[in-house]
């Protein structure tokens, strides 16, 4: 799905593995972006999102060529899911500013995984994946057992004060979800995604890959086509 999405966006998608990286195979210096993939990469687990962080911190190759990429200014880096998970846990590393501020995603509220479709918020931010979108309420799939932002009040003043937080949860008034279902991991400020304050990093919880195309949704309105 994500490879097909991004084809579609006009990118030319291409597969890398961690051992890719690790082997020295793959060193990223001809690619213009990075996306950690979500449906449960790194295995079916909990905490894989940081079992995969912990894999680029600790093997210098993979740890360099993410670093070099992040620091080049003509790149981006999106983390979906087990990806958001990832990219929330490393990125403080790779980002000195983002240490006081981002979020770790943990478990659910629920203490459950969560499949739904729940209903996005797009905000105003500098992310450069939801350009010209804020105020856009978009129905997208979640499927996740640790999907819960957490972070302390001032590190949530301080996404709220730049603008860093690029998604939310909200209801069907257009209200931020507080509450489960419409909120389904327990996150403060419906906060769904996250990104860096030049946008080029950014990680959504949610998957919107699995919705790019109709045939995905189990209804929707007929002059979608």
């Amino acid at each position: 799905f994500r490879s097909a999405a991004f084809t579609r966006a006009g990118f030319e998608a291409v597969d890398v593995h961690m051992t890719d990286l690790i082997d020295g195979r793959v060193d990223l210096s001809d690619m213009r972006g990075a996306i950690a993939c979500g449906g449960f990469s790194f295995g079916d687990v909990l905490g894989a999102g940081r079992g995969w962080a912990a894999t680029f911190r600790y093997n210098a190759r993979a740890r360099d060529a993410i670093r070099r990429l992040v620091d080049r200014a003509d790149t981006f880096v999106l983390g979906v899911c087990n990806g958001c998970q990832m990219i929330a846990e490393l990125a403080p590393d790779l980002v000195p500013e983002l240490r006081a501020s981002w979020p770790r995603f943990v478990t659910n509220r629920s203490e459950r995984f969560e499949a739904r479709v729940t209903l996005l918020r797009i905000e105003p931010s500098p992310s450069l994946f939801f350009r010209g979108m804020a105020g856009s309420r978009l129905p997208i799939a979640t499927a996740h057992g640790e999907g819960r932002a957490s972070l302390a009040p001032e590190a949530l003043a301080a996404l709220e004060s730049q603008s860093l937080v690029s998604a939310r949860y909200v209801d069907g008034r257009n209200a931020v979800a507080t509450t489960y279902p419409a909120n389904p991991n327990g996150s403060p400020s419906g906060i769904a995604a996250v990104t860096s304050p030049d946008g080029r990093i950014t990680a959504i919880m949610p998957h919107p890959e699995r919705v790019f195309r109709t045939a995905q949704l189990s209804w929707h309105p007929a002059h979608w086509g």
